[in-house]
């Protein structure tokens, strides 16, 4: 029962500044724009959506594959993978590349500015999708232009069914681009603001995205999610109340593994879209996107505390 994720690889580097960027910034002085903030707490995460993904993944008791291009600088994450028992079978180091990282400065009212620079993930379309490797499932999360574009053509061809995740990866497609990915996936899964873009750039309503695909699923945060199904059904998806809201990075990584965790168990929509709502829960929870720790049936237990019923 493998999925394969393509997608991102990434270092998060987050530093924050004990102050308020408002009180450094002079709203006449924005067209020449010149700061330096002291940050004196800095703290360096794995992340990244496909190893986001995979992490979460694992910890349900799935087989996951992150697929995605990495640095000459990825052994440290190398390390972390192996020690959390996740294959690199199909990640591909370039020697003369970085791996992708962001850069995120915080200030004390949450507020970021942050530097991205995509290095090696540039190049993740020369990562072939296997056709014969026993991947059951798969799924397209933001990651460098062209690989998307690739690895939605090669799930396509060799009849792999798939998520589109499109995630912040948005603004470098345009309309014949999400029509081709919509016709190509199986799912799609976007953020209450993302389905507005994807509805908007594509001149589709939520019914006719549904209607192209098995699901459409829009995450809507503290609301929970909505799963549209072809047939004009709605799955409403209640949301979980997480013990303390600390970090909401990674939550809708957590809740795309959930989804591939149902969809790889033949679980129905209304038990797949809670374990997705309680993964994210779970993640909140937890500074960084893959520190967040439980066992498959600590998980099974929390699920019938939280719904009430067993998963499976």
């Amino acid at each position: 029962m493998s999925a394969l994720i393509c997608g991102s690889l990434a270092y998060d580097t987050v530093m924050v500044f004990p102050g308020r960027f408002k009180d450094h910034i002079l709203p006449d002085r924005i067209h020449m724009l010149n700061v330096s903030f002291l940050a004196p707490k800095l703290t360096r995460y794995f992340g990244g959506c496909a190893g986001n993904i995979a992490y979460n993944l694992k910890l349900l008791g799935g087989e996951p594959y992150a697929c995605g291009a990495v640095g000459h600088d990825f052994g440290p994450y190398s390390e972390w993978l192996a020690k959390n028992e996740l294959s690199e079978r199909f990640v591909q180091r370039f020697a003369d590349e970085y791996t992708a990282q962001a850069y995120i400065t915080t200030d004390l009212d949450d507020n970021q500015i942050t530097a991205f620079h995509p290095g090696a993930m540039n190049r993740s379309q020369t990562i072939p999708v296997p056709a014969d490797a026993g991947i059951r499932i798969g799924i397209l999360a933001p990651d460098g232009r062209e690989g998307m574009v690739t690895h939605a053509q090669q799930f396509a061809d060799a009849g792999i069914p798939f998520i589109f995740d499109p995630g912040q990866a948005m603004p470098l497609f345009g309309q014949q681009d999400f029509d081709a990915f919509i016709d190509q996936a199986t799912w799609v899964t976007v953020n209450d603001y993302e389905a507005e873009l994807l509805q908007e750039r594509t001149g589709l309503g939520a019914a006719q995205i549904a209607a192209r695909v098995s699901a459409f699923i829009v995450t809507r945060g503290a609301e929970g999610s909505v799963v549209h199904l072809p047939d004009g059904r709605r799955v409403d998806v209640p949301p979980v109340r997480p013990a303390q809201v600390v970090d909401p990075t990674g939550c809708g990584d957590a809740y795309r593994a959930g989804l591939l965790y149902g969809l790889l168990n033949d679980m129905d929509w209304e038990t797949t879209g809670r374990i997705a709502s309680l993964l994210g829960s779970i993640k909140i929870a937890q500074v960084g996107t893959q520190h967040h720790r439980f066992t498959p049936d600590e998980f099974r237990e929390r699920f019938r505390e939280a719904f009430g019923y067993r998963m499976d």
